[in-house]
């Protein structure tokens, strides 16, 4: 093969190799930057895990705008992009006027973030749930010269009846809710979405017994009225005025044993049907509102 050739040829394998290792280099890039991208979407991830595990937080429309209306403490508000409109723009303006933090992120982090499927949008970052003592319930009705008017929670398990629950005892105008800190559901996001932000005005308190929790309200004067299949009276025939704590069971086994002993009566529900049971939070419903109709309006004879 002459030199010339030969030169040609040697020419073209020197850029056939310099073309192989660009190639080589420009795979070596792209990793990186693949690499460097999943990076960047784990620190994003992670500061959303930390927010959803350190701090608690609130989902929905109007449990985010019942919380700006309330005075308790927001760390930020995250909003999914493109939602500027209807209600969301009342929650920006708020939490503009309050100095609040608004983050804006893309559906992927909002939906991997959100406790509850439907989250509307918006999730309000917010420090851990205050609960308050059984001492700060009766300190409220003595502020609001008011006869006492607890709620005491045996073992509520599904956070949908304890929203439910809460709601209800707050438009009732219930002092104070005590629950307890086994076996039972503690107030997190779910509750207050059900609650419809009633969670934010509502006094909680979560004991380590709720037999000992009865008795301290009986040493300050309540009466314990226990919500049973078998109580001696129709609700509607009971004294429900006066200072009174009213004990609500579990879903399914009811008051235990040794709270329903505690109780100083028991009332029932009158059932016709061929069902014989109710749920938790209607049956709240049923006895708390009997008990304002007779309280507020001093109707009972």
């Amino acid at each position: 093969m002459p030199k010339q050739e030969k030169r040609k040829e040697s020419r073209r394998k020197i850029e056939r190799r310099e073309k192989d290792r660009r190639n080589d280099n420009r795979g070596i890039i792209d990793r990186r930057g693949t690499d460097r991208r999943r990076e960047i979407r784990r620190e994003k991830d992670k500061e959303i895990l930390e927010d959803s595990i350190y701090e608690d937080q609130i989902e929905g429309r109007n449990a985010v705008l019942e919380l700006l209306e309330s005075q308790k403490d927001i760390n930020k508000i995250y909003i999914t992009k493109g939602e500027h409109h209807g209600s969301i723009n009342k929650i920006i303006a708020k939490a503009k006027n309050k100095k609040i933090i608004i983050v804006e992120k893309d559906k992927r982090q909002m939906d991997s973030m959100a406790q509850n499927e439907n989250y509307q949008g918006v999730i309000a970052i917010i420090p851990p749930y205050e609960y308050c003592e059984i001492e700060d319930i009766l300190k409220y009705a003595d502020e609001k010269e008011e006869n006492p008017f607890v709620l005491i929670l045996d073992g509520i398990e599904d956070t949908h009846n304890l929203g439910a629950i809460i709601r209800t005892a707050e438009t009732a105008g219930v002092h104070g809710v005590i629950i307890p800190k086994r076996r039972a559901v503690a107030v997190n996001s779910t509750v207050s979405k059900v609650s419809s932000g009633a969670v934010e005005y509502m006094k909680i308190a979560r004991v380590n017994n709720i037999t000992d929790s009865i008795n301290k309200l009986k040493e300050a004067g309540l009466w314990i009225c226990g919500t049973t299949i078998d109580g001696e009276n129709y609700y509607f025939n009971q004294d429900l005025t006066g200072p009174l704590g009213i004990v609500i069971g579990n879903e399914g086994k009811g008051i235990s044993e040794i709270v329903k002993k505690n109780c100083d009566f028991l009332v029932k529900i009158p059932m016709i049907g061929k069902v014989t049971s109710l749920n938790a939070s209607v049956s709240t419903g049923i006895i708390v509102y009997e008990a304002l109709k007779q309280r507020k309006y001093a109707i009972y004879r």
